[in-house]
């Protein structure tokens, strides 16, 4: 297939685009500096200098693509709004085309709330502020689908693996002696391994029937709190593990704070159907692997 990418260079992005590469797609990506186009002309990617909110960057392109792959988070207040602009051009381009086409946005499972029970792709969503903008690009994709076009909405659980992401920053704060947590940090985190991610995009690119929402969680249902101790009795040196209020970590971080005090039980049957299994699927099990892949991106 011919896919075009945004966020490539980013976090799930990166990790979508081996996947993509090892299936042998040819993959066009948009980018914003020049260092980056480099990196990816150096594997075989066609780069495409624009930005997200200037949709006559990459219009053309887009036009001669099988599919088009979102990953791209903005990092900025106006994510929403840039990300609107984006929808508002690509999914009218899409469907005016000829042909099968897909168009895969990655969204998130802090948009489903505390599950405090298992939470599937079919129950209804309860985002928290920091998250509620997501909902209505959400259903905005899966109303373009139809005549052609298969629309498919990705919700990873929180990403670990590599050399970023929050499980990275625990890892850097665990090595540098003080850890911090949530409250009393019971609360568990749906979590998904970035290339068992990764795999779940390739697939449902090259299942013709796959359109709609799939969960990514390795369904383990782990406690903050004993991940931060698996990763606490690896290191040399015990860390402080500090329990934050959860009034003081939002003064500091926002409604960010609340998004990491979610408890979530999220379960992807929709993805194991298209015969995705998570190939790590705990990470206080795999501390001693994750320690080494920081290591080894040279973070």
């Amino acid at each position: 297939m011919h896919i075009f990418m945004t966020g490539a260079t980013g976090y799930i992005g990166s990790a979508v685009l081996d996947a993509l590469i090892r299936a042998g797609h040819q993959i066009s990506a948009l980018v914003r500096r020049p260092g980056q186009a480099a990196r990816l002309a150096a594997r075989g990617v066609t780069p495409v200098m624009g930005d997200l909110e200037a949709p006559h960057t990459y219009l053309p392109v887009i036009a001669g693509q099988d599919a088009v792959v979102h990953t791209a988070l903005e990092g900025s207040a106006k994510r929403a709004e840039k990300e609107a602009l984006a929808l508002d051009a690509v999914l009218p381009a899409l469907a005016a085309g000829s042909g099968p086409r897909a168009f895969v946005y990655t969204s998130g499972v802090w948009v489903l709330g505390d599950t405090s029970t298992a939470t599937d792709e079919t129950m209804p969503v309860n985002p928290i502020a920091f998250s509620a903008w997501r909902v209505p690009h959400e259903a905005r994709v899966l109303a373009a689908g139809g005549n052609g076009l298969r629309t498919i909405v990705i919700r990873p659980g929180i990403v670990y693996g590599g050399g970023r992401g929050i499980i990275t920053d625990l890892l850097k704060e665990a090595l540098n002696g003080l850890v911090r947590v949530m409250g009393a940090a019971e609360n568990r985190w749906a979590s998904v391994y970035d290339r068992d991610l990764a795999d779940l995009y390739a697939r449902g690119l090259s299942s013709p029937g796959a359109s709609g929402v799939f969960h990514a969680t390795d369904e383990s249902d782990e406690r903050v709190i004993d991940i931060v101790q698996a990763m606490a009795n690896h290191v040399v040196m015990r860390p402080d593990i500090r329990h934050v209020p959860i009034e003081e970590a939002r003064q500091k971080l926002g409604g960010y704070a609340d998004a990491l005090a979610l408890d979530q039980c999220v379960r992807s049957p929709r993805a194991r159907a298209l015969g995705w299994t998570p190939t790590l699927r705990s990470i206080s099990g795999n501390v001693p692997r994750l320690f080494e892949e920081l290591r080894a991106s040279g973070v």
